[in-house]
């Protein structure tokens, strides 16, 4: 009896799971459903646990809502002045309404994002074809316009998209190549803007180095000219006082030539050395203390 009651009960929960599984269904929070009733649309689900009939009557579509990854392959693309460039773009979309997303692409995510690649390629072409080449490859990072590019495009891809049950958040230029026809062309340009900037420094470089040669030597003849005029307010200081005491010595002569006689004494005897002279020799007479030879006064002199 206890075994029979126990199959029962059982039997009675795998029945309740097969009629949830047949009657329920759950939805992720990365998910959205769609429902169709004898293949035709009925409604959308979030996410969570919903009811349906069973199958044929009702049948679950189930698609991922989260952000998804497209890139272009590298094409040639014209500019506005006729340039050619190689661009790969990449593109992230959502499922923006589930229902034109099953019935357009059957729910296959290949098939949207080949419908995506052509609108890409024809945004592509269409905006770069608005911009010079510049404005996509130049030296000067100013004159590049990579971030409105992308902007455009992806105002353009938005606006067909929506009828395609498709939501484009986001393009981006991921990478940008040169045809080898054109590649020496922008290296010849990119090496004559570098010369041009090189004569550019070295010109300024050279117009500096004048100008701080011009100052110094500025600087220099002004020191000259000061260290000029004090020597000359020395010399003539010097002058001034050696004429002072000239005329002191002349109204003394014999002083004068005693002060002489003497200084050429001590320089004589500076050294230690020795001398074999007469002693009436200038100036070494003074040694013998003999009287010092008197000079006429200079104006008995110039009689």
């Amino acid at each position: 009896m206890k075994k029979t009651r126990l199959s029962l009960a059982i039997g009675a929960l795998l029945l309740l799971v097969f009629l949830a599984l047949l009657f329920c269904f759950q939805v992720r929070t990365t998910e959205v459903a769609v429902v169709t009733t004898f293949g035709r649309y009925s409604r959308d689900y979030e996410a969570g646990l919903h009811f349906r009939m069973p199958v044929p009557i009702q049948t679950v579509h189930k698609f991922d809502r989260r952000l998804q990854n497209f890139e272009k392959k590298f094409e040639e693309t014209l500019t506005s002045d006729g340039k050619n460039l190689l661009v790969t773009v990449y593109v992230g979309w959502k499922i923006a309404d589930p229902r034109k997303f099953l019935e357009l692409f059957n729910g296959n995510s290949l098939k949207a994002e080949e419908a995506l690649e052509n609108l890409v390629r024809n945004a592509k072409n269409g905006v770069i074809g608005r911009y010079k080449f510049s404005d996509l490859i130049s030296t000067d990072p100013k004159q590049v316009k990579v971030a409105q590019i992308e902007a455009d495009m992806l105002k353009e891809i938005q606006t067909t998209a929506q009828v395609t049950g498709l939501n484009v958040e986001l393009v981006g230029i991921k990478q940008l190549g040169l045809p080898e026809s054109i590649t020496t062309k922008v290296f010849e340009r990119m090496r004559a803007e570098r010369d041009r900037l090189v004569k550019q420094f070295q010109g300024e470089g050279a117009a500096r180095s004048l100008e701080i040669r011009s100052a110094a030597d500025r600087a220099r003849d002004e020191i000259l000219a000061k260290a000029d005029a004090e020597a000359l307010r020395i010399k003539g200081d010097a002058l001034a006082q050696a004429s002072k005491e000239l005329g002191v010595l002349e109204q003394n002569p014999d002083l004068a030539v005693f002060i002489l006689q003497l200084n050429a004494l001590r320089d004589s005897l500076k050294d230690r050395s020795t001398l074999i002279l007469d002693q009436n020799t200038t100036p070494f007479n003074l040694l013998t203390g003999e009287k010092v030879q008197t000079v006429p006064p200079l104006s008995t002199r110039n009689r």
